[in-house]
């Protein structure tokens, strides 16, 4: 008895020791666990991950919670922004037109949108199709047209031809959202549809990603992820519609949200050159294959300003940008790839192509950057056989760029003049202030402080900095803070209102009529 006492327990430690070895050896488990502590050390509330190879889904899985300090949690079912990667499907939707015949890459815009001008006339006539989604139009960032804003789609591209550029047509980069919008836009021209309908009816359906929506105002199932934000290294969460459906405005630039079970549809076909399959059906084709490569073809060098921290530690060679992708070299290999953020939230698609390989990362945190972690620890675990601490490497980075910031912003406070008042009274700053490019903004005095109100949107209190600068801090917690300055005409009073990078000229008071008659 002894001797089959001593066997039996001798083969359970064997098979214990087998399946030991079994979960280390077993990539996904591997990858499962270290996505567990990615949460854990980045403090992220709710993450989805998806990995997909060889048309095979590798992973799918929630972890953590779709609002901090409730008991619901994030499963493959749970909606989150896509955002920015919604770029991608934007590009898909203009290739299907493409090989439909209906447009080329080169065509004009003013082809389809002869209402659409920008700021210098010479760019407006020769600006092409491709161009809306290469970041390269010579236009800068123009997104307080939507942030501080409620104003329709057509009306963001009516104003654009406000915005003046920062450099000539083609010879630089940098990230452009409204002109997603313009290529929304000539989806709708040229297929008779809305951008919204299009890609739900030649994306979402074909596919079967059932639970997709094209904008943030169709989401009302209670299986969402709710944003949250980090303020002084507390998360809290952010609940505001307004917030939130802003992205609506510029949808074919980042509104789509979906879930870890539709997006593996996606993945997959887009690793698959554009082929899906439907029911047990024989697969089909979203877009010709010509046309697929296309959408990863290089279109632009993208600058070391433009490209994302992670470059001092994967060194790339070469960074361009594709048509709808972000592109660079890891280890002898291609990625393709986009991130996604609004606020309080995060996503990430990226292929490694050569080993139809691909990664999508969900997350509820503003800016959690675990995402380029999660990223290159999936290629390196699926695919390149290496074993490198990402999360290690790229939380000091992180962190160590939150230090700087910390560091500039007491370099601002320092710069601050104490004992000094403003050059008026109050009530001498009140009044309206106008731009024909982002609207306006009301300035007024309540108990004693200035109030500031930005198109009804955007609004906080003005406290005194010094002279006659004061800081913003807005009603939205997750909002921070900001400069406003005024400045004084030859006469002394108040004439402009500087803010948020632009001027705002102050509307003159009205007149009485007495005096308008003298």
């Amino acid at each position: 008895m002894k001797l089959a006492l001593l066997c039996t327990l001798l083969i359970g430690s064997h098979c214990l020791m087998a399946q030991s070895k079994t979960r280390q050896a077993d990539p996904v488990v591997a990858y499962d666990t270290y996505v567990q502590q990615a949460v854990r050390d980045w403090h992220v509330p709710g993450l989805t991950v998806t990995v997909v190879k060889d048309g095979t889904v590798l992973l799918k899985k929630g972890y953590g919670v779709r609002e901090l300090n409730q008991a619901e949690p994030v499963n493959t079912q749970t909606l989150f922004a896509m955002a920015s990667t919604t770029k991608a499907m934007t590009a898909a939707c203009l290739g299907m037109l493409v090989d439909e015949g209906k447009l080329h890459w080169d065509d004009p815009v003013l082809n389809y949108l002869p209402d659409f001008q920008l700021y210098d006339p010479a760019v407006t006539r020769e600006l092409r199709v491709r161009d809306l989604l290469t970041h390269n139009t010579g236009v800068g960032n123009a997104d307080l047209l939507w942030t501080i804003m409620q104003i329709p789609s057509d009306e963001i591209l009516h104003r654009m031809r406000l915005v003046k550029p920062v450099y000539s047509l083609r010879s630089g980069f940098i990230y452009q959202n409204i002109m997603y919008l313009a290529a929304g836009k000539v989806v709708e021209k040229v297929s008779g549809q809305p951008w919204e309908t299009f890609i739900r009816q030649r994306i979402f359906e074909p596919l079967g990603m059932t639970r997709t929506k094209a904008l943030f105002r169709e989401v009302t199932d209670p299986n969402r992820a709710w944003p949250h934000v980090a303020v002084n290294d507390t998360v809290r969460v952010v609940k505001n519609k307004r917030e939130e459906g802003a992205v609506d405005a510029v949808g074919p630039a980042g509104s789509v949200w979906s879930c870890s079970d539709d997006l593996a549809l996606w993945m997959q076909c887009m690793l698959d050159s554009g082929r899906y399959r439907s029911g047990q059906a024989e697969a089909r084709q979203l877009l010709k294959p010509a046309t697929w490569a296309e959408l990863f073809k290089p279109q632009v060098i993208v600058t070391d300003a433009q490209f994302y921290p992670s470059k001092v530690l994967t060194k790339p060679t070469w960074k361009t940008y594709a048509l709808g992708w972000f592109q660079h070299d890891y280890r002898g290999h291609r990625v393709n790839f986009h991130t996604g953020s609004l606020t309080g939230m995060v996503a990430m698609h990226a292929q490694l192509p050569d080993q139809k390989l691909a990664v999508y990362i969900q997350g509820n945190l503003d800016h959690a950057e675990l995402r380029h972690a999660l990223m290159y620890r999936a290629f390196d675990q699926f695919a390149l056989g290496i074993s490198r601490d990402w999360n290690a490497d790229l939380y000091k980075l992180y962190s160590d760029i939150q230090l700087r910031r910390k560091a500039a912003e007491r370099r601002v406070d320092s710069l601050r003049v104490r004992n000094t008042k403003p050059s008026l009274p109050l009530t001498a700053y009140a009044g309206q202030y106008t731009d024909p490019l982002y609207g306006k903004v009301s300035v007024s005095v309540q108990d004693g402080k200035l109030v500031f109100s930005a198109n009804d949107v955007m609004t906080g209190r003005l406290d005194h900095w010094h002279y006659d600068t004061f800081r913003l801090t807005y009603s939205n917690f997750w909002e921070g803070t900001d400069a406003v300055g005024f400045v004084l005409d030859a006469r002394g009073s108040v004439a402009r209102l500087s803010w948020a990078g632009t001027e705002l000229l102050k509307t003159p008071e009205p007149t009485s009529k007495g005096v308008a008659e003298r």
